[in-house]
């Protein structure tokens, strides 16, 4: 499974992958301390997943007294319900915080399940060429995985989106019901004023706050870095793909489960030259160039076929971004990639 790579003294070390001060590591006690790590990883990210249901739990239990107490009486001012909105808001971004944390340590789960457990069990029975270097990075220069906004987002969709429309409505009854029932709309911003603001200028700011929480769900809904969790097909996917998804599902062409295949990658640029230096020394990827025209504009372009892994996508449309985000990218399910780093021909 492992490779030797231990010297000694100008000759292989045998059956010995690593050594240290005199101390000799065989492939047997390599793969032993690898399932020690492994448990200590997944460890790791199940109290981080815990510590995301316990901030969950926080806004439920805030959301719930709230609302008891305000509708509990007619004279229990309406603004109750936006201050818990507030807070909602506060616990929000301390999971996203923490979901950060949790995509760290999943990240290093995932990468030893699919290149050191997941090869044991597939040809051509080893791990990639890169695998060993993303881990070690992670160990030694451990960053997050995706950015706040990505988690802050994925958080809000899943569970908090709900609490926000829950808030929303019944802050709105609140108004409407009490301390009377407001029969205009006079009498409606009357309700809705909070000591020398105006109920107009109550509501629009109400509004606008959850409008705006609602718009950066939808915005961050096309961020795809999240690398160590198991996704549904719709989370990895922005607004436009999300409704030609519902379109080929409708139609009978979406009814398919994508297994974990190598990614292929076109990626047409006017930085060629810089982009392929770039994936061959950051990512240890191959890449062939091909020239080419773009029909409508006329100009010269390079087109680069890359061939990776699947945790190695987000790297990849990264790279691309920073050299040139203008490049044109098509990224594919390859059913089969033969040669160094993927298979061996048969």
């Amino acid at each position: 499974m492992a490779d030797r790579i231990g010297q000694t003294d100008g000759k292989t070390a045998g059956d010995h992958i690593w050594s240290f001060r005199g101390y000799r590591l065989s492939p047997g006690e390599f793969n032993n301390a690898m399932i020690h790590m492994y448990r200590g990883e997944v460890t790791r990210s199940n109290t981080w997943r815990a510590r995301l249901d316990t901030t969950t739990n926080w806004a439920v239990v805030a959301t719930g007294a709230t609302l008891s107490f305000t509708f509990g009486s007619e004279t229990a001012p309406h603004f109750l319900v936006p201050v818990n909105t507030l807070l909602i808001t506060l616990f929000l971004y301390i999971e996203a915080r923490r979901y950060q944390y949790y995509e760290l340590w999943s990240y290093r789960v995932r990468l030893m399940e699919t290149d050191f457990f997941a090869a044991m069990l597939a040809p051509p029975f080893q791990p990639s060429e890169t695998w060993a270097t993303r881990l070690v990075d992670s160990l030694l220069h451990p960053k997050f995985t995706i950015t706040f906004w990505e988690a802050f987002g994925r958080r809000f969709r899943r569970n908090y989106m709900f609490i926000f429309l829950i808030l929303g409505f019944t802050w709105i009854l609140k108004i409407v019901v009490h301390p009377t029932v407001a029969r205009s709309v006079d009498e409606f911003l009357f309700h809705a004023s909070v000591g020398p603001i105006s109920g107009a200028i109550v509501i629009v700011a109400g509004l606008a706050f959850n409008v705006g929480m609602f718009v950066m769900g939808v915005l961050t809904a096309g961020l795809r870095e999240s690398k160590g969790e198991v996704l549904r097909e719709t989370e990895l996917q922005g607004p436009m793909e999300l409704f030609h998804s519902a379109a080929d599902v409708i139609t009978g062409h979406g009814l398919h489960l994508p297994g974990r295949h190598e990614q292929l990658a076109h990626i047409i640029t006017t930085k060629g030259e810089e982009m392929s230096e770039r994936i061959l020394h950051t990512m240890a990827a191959g890449v062939t160039a091909v020239n080419g025209r773009g029909m409508y504009s006329g100009e010269e372009r390079m087109v680069l076929l890359v061939a990776v892994h699947p945790n190695q996508v987000a790297d990849l449309k990264r790279l691309v971004r920073e050299i040139d985000p203008k490049a044109f990218v098509i990224i594919h399910h390859a059913e089969e990639v033969i040669g160094p780093g993927f298979r061996a021909p048969s």
